[in-house]
């Protein structure tokens, strides 16, 4: 069990999670990447930006 680091929701984290897994939040609906699991620990996921061809 975690909180949501944007609106400090308790969130569950389901059996099998793994570092790096992105999930979202039942609250607020951002979505978070796992950074830890002992303790369970939860940030902002990175947001995904075009590379625009390069």
């Amino acid at each position: 069990m975690t909180e949501c680091p944007e609106c400090g929701a308790t969130i569950n984290l389901p059996p099998g999670t793994e570092v790096g897994e992105i999930i979202t939040c039942p609250d607020c609906g951002v979505e978070l990447e796992v950074v830890s699991l002992n303790p369970p620990s939860l940030e902002l996921a990175p947001q995904v930006e075009e590379d625009w061809g390069e």
